[in-house]
């Protein structure tokens, strides 16, 4: 699943190719709103909100789309071949004189007055790359059960909005806590720290392509930091490195389900609570 940095890159690559400028096409491929016609209207702004995507048009209407696992909006030149994906997944397109872009096996799509976006996006916790972003409030929201598992609640957009599950792994690794200790159980510190952390990693990622390392390979290492034991370009602690030896300790990285995602941990460098069965 995309995560907030993610997304807010792609709000910016369809800010620059729509904003300010007239629909001359406009196409969106769900029953629902099948017959809606944007054509003349003009683009006002393409903004994120944790991991949803807020298409402002004049005449005080809002395009919400939501990315999930896969989805995915692409931009093309006048003339270019869209590569995103066969046709029967493409779900909207917004076109103008300059470009157009094409959204693919979008699984949130919906029409709504600007003055109703609370409705898709107002459950939502701080942005962790939005100006209303507030580490008081997320961690407050964080602690708000403290029997909850660590995983699921960074999980939870209501919560802190922006964070998926590679930051989710990286972050329980950064905070020596398995996924499924209870929240609660965190010491202050450590859980102040972890939203801290949370916030530093997104915006230190708010404008890469390629999105920078967690462990710190491939930049200048602090003083007195401990070098990484495996390779100089390993870019994660732990997510996707199940049967690999941790980068702190060399024991191999586990693997298990949480809430029907996979999640990553080392089982030596993080303490905690763990599923019977692991990877």
């Amino acid at each position: 699943m995309p995560e907030g940095d993610t997304v807010l890159q792609t709000a910016s690559r369809l800010r620059a190719a729509l904003a300010d400028r007239v629909l001359t096409h406009c196409d969106l491929r769900v029953p629902r709103f099948a017959t809606a016609d944007l054509t003349g209207r003009t683009v006002l702004d393409v903004t994120s909100r944790g991991k949803h995507l807020l298409t402002r048009l004049e005449g005080g209407l809002t395009l919400h789309s939501h990315l999930r696992m896969d989805g995915a909006w692409r931009v093309y030149a006048p003339g270019e071949r869209w590569r995103g994906g066969p046709a029967h997944q493409i779900r909207a397109v917004l076109g103008n004189t300059a470009h157009t872009a094409v959204g693919y096996r979008l699984p949130v799509l919906e029409l709504l007055r600007t003055r109703e976006e609370a409705r898709a996006v107002g459950h939502l916790g701080p942005d962790l790359l939005g100006p209303d972003w507030d580490p008081g409030t997320a961690l407050r929201n964080l602690l708000r059960d403290p029997s909850r598992p660590l995983g699921e609640a960074l999980l939870d957009q209501r919560n802190l909005a922006g964070i998926g599950n590679i930051y989710k792994a990286e972050l329980c690794f950064l905070a020596r806590a398995t996924p499924w200790l209870p929240v609660g159980d965190l010491a202050s510190p450590t859980a102040a720290r972890l939203v801290t952390t949370a916030g530093q990693l997104l915006d230190a990622n708010r404008d890469r392509p390629v999105r920078m390392t967690t462990t710190g390979a491939n930049r200048p290492a602090r003083p007195g930091a401990a070098p990484l034991r495996y390779g100089a370009n390993e870019r994660l602690w732990v997510y996707g490195r199940a049967g690999r030896p941790c980068l702190r300790c060399g024991t191999p990285i586990r693997a298990a389900d949480q809430d029907a995602r996979p999640t990553y941990w080392c089982p030596r460098c993080q303490t905690g609570p763990t599923p019977g069965y692991v990877g």
